[in-house]
């Protein structure tokens, strides 16, 4: 019998699976996003996936090791605004503290026009209104001393005032509770003894660390999007366990790795943006094969663009996040989003008379008006259809035909009112698109002080290698990695299938130099402690656990703070000189050298344990055979294709990019497509296939 792993992720428009045999031999499968229910196309993909290998659904279920899946329901649910009723218990007298939000109201860097023009913005709409808040009276002081007991006749009260009113999930959080959590753990026992089955999600278990408003925001958040999640792991744990899954589901997360499926229905929360993630994880894994250190990664799908950068072999991480303008703190790999996808919807604004892309898109239904399902805007997709960058008797496999009539007319709403042809307008759209990308590029490298001459870029997701070979080289980097060729339209499942099992426990605890070694370890020690009790409960045997641990550190009286690693949780006093050289190198690489204030006194806020397991990994294997003789048959007829750097359609090569072999190389102007992508190399660009089977396009750099 043969046994397999299985990553899938969901995305706006496609639902991507990709299968790992015990070679190593990788089985790629893509199928619609059914919006009324993910379930369902997860199961398409398995299907799809599982005839390519010969075999039938129940089969391949059976056959499966380890099922990783990555889900957009809770970021759906966000963005849709379809989450449950939610009601908050919190400390009395601090009920308006998610209302108040903080001064920025979740626009900084995000909108500069709405930061600075502050009466054009507005708060979101409330995640919880006021009428489902309740305040209790409790209080811990901030060095975890109760001043307040737990009032529980007011809990008892506030909890069925809160059911009475048809609440479907409850969040509390109570001032200073991951210092003393017992409050809140009685309250949670308090609502599970008065309405079983309630979703229930309390600060010190999901964030333990300091903000107020934060944490208040991370549990609002994490109940408003909850029972939603819950139900749809719950309806995929068991359609797979019917067709005969017989191991744990794993769910990728948004810190890298997986969690179990039990820990994602407590904190869902954890999901969110862990499909992006997973593209992190698989380029990490792979760039660590091929020997690169320093990576952008970039991933193009029908609804959105995220970018995320690897440097030194380990992802960049952030500690607060942004969702609907709430922000909240959470460990995760850093992701930024634009939307800017394949099926991102062209206009003109109205004020400006300008030329616009996203960032609405036609998502998977309509779709582009090219897909022949009823859409009528133009889209990027159209666009590139129109531009002769993709086939329209060959796209996603074959298994749609593309309309060009429909994507030129859709494009001739644009055209006619600025006076252009629609081939001016496709490549006016193509361009706005790709500068969207390079300005949010430029953010998540320049904007932290990294150059990116330095490193190389991986595109990926179906719409990613089309557009590459310009937003690259606007950047200045010489070269893209199309990782694993037809695999790279589904990069963010490989990763969810190379992922390794992961937690990441905190505590925040603030301390003052000269620090306290005792004290130190005691607190590394009992995240050590949880954490080998959760691989554990993992079934995870003490011989692949692996720990890591960092401090979140920063000069007394500063708000401003650096991770820095440290060897475990076992310290002495002779490692406290090199843990303030440590701190000082790493806030210097990230502000600037000489910003460090020598003398100063530090400060420990937040102590973090990475606990992860090994898990069977994907194999890429290197070619030992080049070849530069490009076979006869990985030629296709050639299609007239308009190219901006000269602004003429030529007549443009076209390659079948599965018969072409490591050795082989491509000059540009071209076009190589696989059954899932495109990559399209332009005029002075060179596609070659390296030895692992990737595609490399080498640029010029402006």
């Amino acid at each position: 019998m043969a046994s397999y792993l299985c990553g899938i992720d969901i995305g706006g428009t496609f639902t991507d699976c990709v299968i790992v045999d015990g070679e190593g031999a990788v089985t790629t499968a893509k199928a619609p996003s059914t919006p009324h229910d993910f379930a369902q196309g997860v199961q398409d993909a398995l299907e799809a996936a599982g005839a390519k290998l010969g075999l039938g659904l129940d089969a391949l279920c059976a056959e499966i090791d380890m099922l990783s899946h990555g889900t957009t329901v809770g970021t759906n649910a966000i963005i849709q605004k379809r989450g449950a009723k939610v009601g908050l218990i919190t400390t009395r007298g601090h009920n308006d503290v998610i209302h108040i939000m903080r001064g920025s109201r979740g626009l900084t860097g995000h909108d500069i026009r709405l930061v600075v023009h502050i009466p054009e913005s507005q708060k979101p709409d409330p995640i919880v209104p006021k009428r489902l808040v309740e305040g209790v009276s409790e209080r811990v002081d901030c060095f975890g001393k109760v001043i307040v007991e737990l009032n529980e006749e007011e809990a008892e009260i506030a909890i069925r005032r809160l059911v009475d009113k048809g609440v479907e999930a409850i969040a509390v959080c109570f001032l200073w509770s991951f210092l003393a959590p017992a409050h809140e753990a009685r309250v949670k026992e308090m609502i599970e003894e008065i309405a079983p089955g309630m979703f229930v999600t309390t600060s010190h278990e999901l964030v333990p660390k300091w903000g107020e408003y934060e944490r208040t925001a991370a549990v609002a958040l994490n109940a408003y999007i909850g029972p939603l999640t819950t139900g749809y792991l719950s309806r995929v744990t068991r359609d797979v366990k019917k067709l005969g899954y017989q191991h744990p589901l794993q769910i990728t997360q948004c810190a890298g790795g997986t969690i179990s499926v039990e820990r994602a229905m407590a904190a869902p929360l954890l999901t969110l943006d862990s499909g992006p993630v997973a593209g992190v994880t698989g380029s990490q894994y792979a760039g660590g094969l091929m020997g690169y250190d320093n990576i952008i990664t970039t991933d193009m799908g029908g609804t959105s663009f995220d970018v995320g950068v690897i440097h030194d072999g380990k992802p960049a991480f952030s500690y607060t996040s942004l969702v609907h303008q709430y922000a909240y703190y959470l460990s995760k790999v850093d992701i930024q989003t634009i939307g800017a996808g394949g099926g991102s919807k062209a206009w003109i604004d109205e004020t400006s008379g300008m030329l616009r892309v996203g960032p609405e898109s036609a998502g998977a239904a309509p779709g582009p008006a090219c897909y022949g399902r009823g859409g009528e805007v133009a889209t990027v997709t159209d666009a590139d259809l129109l531009l002769g960058y993709l086939d329209a008797e060959n796209f996603a496999g074959g298994t749609l035909t593309l309309d060009r009539t429909a994507a030129e007319a859709a494009i001739k709403k644009i055209a006619d009112p600025l006076g252009i042809s629609p081939l001016e307008a496709a490549a006016g759209i193509v361009k706005i698109a790709e500068f969207q990308m390079a300005d949010l590029i430029r953010k998540v490298t320049i904007q932290k002080g990294f150059d990116p001459r330095d490193f190389v870029l991986f595109a990926f997701g179906g719409a990613g290698p089309v557009h590459s070979g310009v937003f690259a080289r606007e950047l200045g980097v010489s070269k893209v990695i199309v990782p694993q060729r037809e695999t790279a339209s589904v990069w963010c499942a490989f990763g969810a299938a190379a992922a390794d099992v992961l937690h990441v426990h905190e505590r925040v605890n603030m301390m003052r130099s000269p620090f306290d070694v005792a004290e130190l370890n005691g607190l590394l020690g009992e995240l050590a402690s949880h954490a080998k009790a959760e691989l554990a409960a993992d079934d995870i045997p003490p011989d692949r656990q692996h720990l890591s641990f960092s401090l979140d550190m920063r000069h007394k009286g500063q708000i401003n703070e650096v991770e820095v690693e440290i060897a475990g949780p076992g310290m002495s006093e002779a490692d406290l000189p090199g843990l303030h050289d440590a701190f000082v190198a790493q806030y210097e690489r990230q502000y600037g050298q000489g910003a460090s204030l020598p003398g100063a006194r530090l400060e420990v806020v937040t102590f973090r344990c990475r606990a992860a397991a090994d898990t069977a990994k994907p194999r890429l294997t290197r070619s030992e055979n080049m070849s530069a003789t490009i076979d006869s048959a990985a030629s296709r007829p050639a299609r007239p294709v308009f190219w901006t750097e000269s602004g003429e359609t030529a007549q443009t090569p076209v390659f079948e990019g599965e018969k072409l072999v490591p050795g082989n190389s491509v000059p540009g102007p071209a076009i190589v497509e696989t059954a899932d992508t495109t990559v399209v190399v332009h005029p002075g660009q060179t596609l070659a296939v390296d030895e692992f089977g990737n595609f490399e396009l080498t640029l010029e750099t402006v």
